[in-house]
């Protein structure tokens, strides 16, 4: 494995004459961080949130816990970063803890199912938005056509160069920043020009949550809160293109997670003191446009589907600016299809690993919708109940039930992030973990920057994260069986491929 100069570049050969440029400086980095988080989740999950616990209280501690794990992540995907600057970021990590078995796992998981789920839901949301501000005249079908339409065009915009797919989404960006932070201090701007705006009473409001017992709340809470920080870590992918890496990516993971922070907190004092908990729970994924309904009429539900819209194609554009980066960094490694790895001679992107990246996303879409459009069709399979204790796995027997009732009943967009967050946690955690990994194995290696509070803050973070998985296994067989088998089916791909390579 080549190892890489003072400046965290990769040496140059006849086999890299085509390589990545360093083009996004620190403000492009910070931009990727805020724009791959804020994406669906702060528009469309705090209604479902509503409905699992039923309290202010409890939901408001799930958001701030949710940003605390993000930062403590941060710490130490930072020193990891400042070690590899390096295009694949989590990939490269796991590949120098554990090997490239673990690895290629990571790598085949976002490939074919982590990434294109995540890009899948937040086209679905774009276009769920859009159909929304024309009053509901688009059909699913149409919707699913739109979405795969936006897959295609974001693809496109990410291979003609890095540099404008960063440009695109600095200002995306800094555009749904600021439509955010509107939301959130619209409703206290108004209180002494428009009556009943915030409404102090509501946040003592309760209903009665869909999970029993305080654990199961916060796990499931914790599930959509963390679909919403989903990304926290979306700069390091992109390491070997950032400029003056050792500095700029640990500023960029710092200033992108507490603006994140402050912006979830601020939308969701809003959301809730316009709406009761009752209100925030029949709005169910549309609660942000019910809150500007309330306060501007059908105009401020037009305007808060732009702004999901708005949010929403940035996070496309960040996940297929540097998702595709992973797929690059298996194919340069020759574990998996080496075409993957090659640089376009004009563009200079990864324009093979973005157009894979793009048709998995196309496939995952059209492979969920007509499943559940299967299962909404079959009136005579029943809906099974979910067991009452979020403390007791579901026997075999009712696994199918079970499935059948989460396509039934949850929508497209709910699905995929389920999925995406699971398989997603299993790496977060082995990544962490990395970093007590490497101080044992590379005592000697140059850190730049060195995890502050080691090792009981990526010790805390691990045992946070292995309590949460246990938590998303009971209470979501669909997600948590599916990701699991997934992640299984790369064992045999990696050694069939490895052997495939040898005979070659």
């Amino acid at each position: 494995m080549a190892t890489l100069d003072i400046n965290g570049n990769a040496p140059s050969s006849p086999e890299r004459s085509h390589s990545l440029v360093r083009a996004l400086g620190p403000r492009i980095a910070t931009a990727v961080v805020v724009g791959n988080v804020i994406g669906s989740g702060i528009f469309l999950k705090p209604g479902n949130i509503a409905g699992e616990s039923g309290q202010f209280g409890v939901i408001i501690s799930v958001w701030v816990f949710g940003g605390l794990l993000c930062i403590l992540g941060g710490l130490c995907f930072a020193e990891l970063a400042a070690m590899y600057p390096q295009a694949g970021g989590l990939y490269v990590y796991l590949r120098e803890a554990y090997g490239r078995p673990v690895a290629f796992l990571f790598g085949w998981t976002e490939v074919f199912f982590g990434k294109p789920a995540s890009i899948g839901a937040l086209s679905v949301a774009f276009v769920g938005s859009f159909s929304l501000a024309l009053g509901g005249a688009l059909s699913p079908t149409v919707q699913v056509l739109l979405a795969i339409g936006l897959i295609v065009a974001m693809a496109w915009v990410n291979i003609v160069g890095v540099l404008w797919g960063g440009r695109l989404q600095m200002v995306v960006t800094v555009v749904k920043a600021v439509f955010l932070a509107m939301v959130a201090i619209f409703p206290f701007i108004l209180i002494p020009y428009v009556s009943d705006t915030i409404d102090i009473t509501n946040y003592s409001t309760t209903v009665a949550p869909r999970q029993t017992g305080l654990a199961a709340q916060i796990g499931v809470v914790l599930l959509a809160v963390m679909w919403a920080y989903n990304g926290w870590h979306g700069v390091t992918p992109l390491a070997e293109e950032v400029r003056d890496p050792h500095r700029n990516i640990p500023l960029a993971l710092f200033f992108g997670i507490g603006i994140l922070i402050a912006l979830y907190l601020a939308a969701n004092f809003a959301y809730h003191g316009v709406l009761s908990m009752s209100e925030m729970q029949a709005a169910g994924d549309h609660a942000a446009e019910e809150m500007l309904k309330m306060l501007f009429g059908q105009g401020g539900l037009a305007a808060m589907s732009a702004v999901i819209m708005c949010s929403t194609f940035g996070a496309i554009n960040t996940n297929l600016l540097q998702a595709p980066r992973i797929t690059f960094a298996m194919g340069r490694d020759s574990v998996f299809f080496r075409s993957l790895g090659s640089v376009h001679a004009t563009f200079r992107t990864p324009t093979m690993a973005i157009v894979v990246m793009a048709a998995m996303s196309i496939a995952l879409v059209l492979s969920v919708a007509v499943a559940k459009r299967m299962v909404m069709s079959e009136d005579t399979v029943p809906v099974a109940a979910v067991t009452d204790s979020a403390d007791t796995t579901p026997p075999p027997q009712q696994l199918v039930p079970l499935v059948l009732a989460s396509l039934r009943n949850d929508s497209i967009f709910g699905l995929l992030t389920n999925f995406v967050i699971f398989s997603a946690s299993i790496f977060y955690m082995l990544g962490v973990l990395a970093v007590i990994v490497l101080r044992f194995r590379q005592p000697d290696r140059e850190r730049p920057y060195r995890t502050w509070g080691y090792p009981i803050v990526p010790a805390l973070f691990l045992v946070v994260y292995v309590w949460f998985m246990m938590q998303i296994y009971q209470s979501n067989p669909l997600e948590s069986r599916t990701g699991l088998a997934f992640i299984a089916l790369g064992v045999p791909v990696f050694f069939a491929y490895r052997y495939c390579a040898r005979k070659r």
